[in-house]
């Protein structure tokens, strides 16, 4: 029976060459003869032979894994499993292993202001990438003045330190206004919890489009959470006491549009007859529930490609700017 081949030594044995040789034939370097590196390649693939992720980290001193961190300061209550999440998580795990990269995953609940720090110190990734800045952004800057390695997705405000990805979420916000005004709504509840940077720049944009707007338009603010379960609490509550019905609902996310869908439909109240509901975010759900939904479209593939790049960057050592994309306005049948 011949010697299996298990380890590098085992390989370069049976090649003829030293161990070294392998490593750079394996690892795709110019500066072994063309035929050699062939034939190593060969070799291994005929043998099964796979080279140890393990121990080329500990050579390099990475670990080969990005920290993928959802902070929920303003929105405690709030899961992974949320159709947000699941749909960005799942663009960057698309654009992290095809990079070579694994991902590691977790929620955070920010207690005490060095959270990201102690995160960091554990060397348990080779950078961060974070979902959302909640209400963690001057955390985040303090943390980017010394770490490099680190990009978030969500708002970008002028003089931050840190490197973000994401919407103009300004802009998104007035083109959802902007729509609803045209087709003659007048009194337009926005829904959304303020508390989080990305929610606040839509209800500026709205703000901002009302106040550009020739029309009498009424904006009525309505906190709201983003978890599914209380959500629906905050808009049955305000549907039972407005008196009057607005005649549009801006949602700060689908699901949130998507709940007060719902809402208005349990008390026999039509979308779009009687309330135009528009969202923010473009997830799958938009488009599969009755009525399809107008919203405001995020890039999250482009989004994540961008995050991804500006990370590697940064591990590599490079200084990276932040990064806004133009949202877009998806009219659907909802308003």
């Amino acid at each position: 029976m011949p010697k299996p081949v298990r380890t590098i030594y085992d390989l370069a044995q049976l090649a003829g060459v030293s161990a070294a040789t392998v490593s750079r034939a394996l690892a795709g370097h110019a500066v072994v003869n063309a035929a050699t590196a062939e034939r190593v390649r060969k070799l291994a693939h005929e043998h099964g032979f796979r080279p140890s992720s393990l121990a080329r980290n500990l050579r390099t001193q990475k670990s080969g894994a990005i920290g993928v961190l959802i902070p929920l300061g303003h929105e405690r209550t709030q899961h992974i499993s949320d159709p947000f999440f699941m749909t960005m998580i799942g663009s960057l795990a698309d654009e992290l292993t095809q990079r070579g990269f694994d991902l590691m995953l977790s929620r955070v609940i920010p207690e005490q202001d060095d959270w990201l720090d102690q995160f960091i110190k554990t060397r348990r990734s080779d950078g961060l990438i974070i979902i959302g800045q909640s209400d963690q952004s001057g955390v985040l800057d303090k943390v980017a003045n010394e770490y490099l390695p680190m990009v978030a997705w969500g708002a970008f405000i002028p003089g931050q330190t840190h490197c973000s990805v994401g919407s103009d979420n300004f802009l998104g916000g007035r083109l959802a206004m902007r729509h609803l005004i045209k087709q003659g709504s007048r009194t337009i509840a926005f829904l959304g919890n303020p508390r989080a940077i990305e929610i606040t720049q839509r209800l500026e944009g709205a703000r901002a489009e009302i106040a550009a707007s020739s029309e009498d338009v009424r904006l009525i603010e309505v906190p709201t959470h983003l978890a599914h379960e209380l959500s629906g609490e905050d808009i049955g509550s305000f549907l039972e006491s407005c008196g009057k019905m607005p005649d549009a609902i801006f949602a700060s996310s689908d699901m949130i549009a998507f709940t007060a869908v719902q809402a208005l439909s349990v008390r026999g109240i039509s979308v779009p007859g009687d309330v135009r509901v528009v969202g923010f975010d473009d997830l799958a759900i938009a488009q599969n529930m009755t009525p399809k939904l107008t919203t405001i479209r995020q890039d999250f593939a482009t989004g994540a490609h961008q995050l991804v790049n500006c990370l590697l960057q940064r591990i590599a050592g490079k200084l990276t700017g932040s990064v806004v994309l133009n949202p877009e306005l998806i009219v659907r049948d909802s308003g």
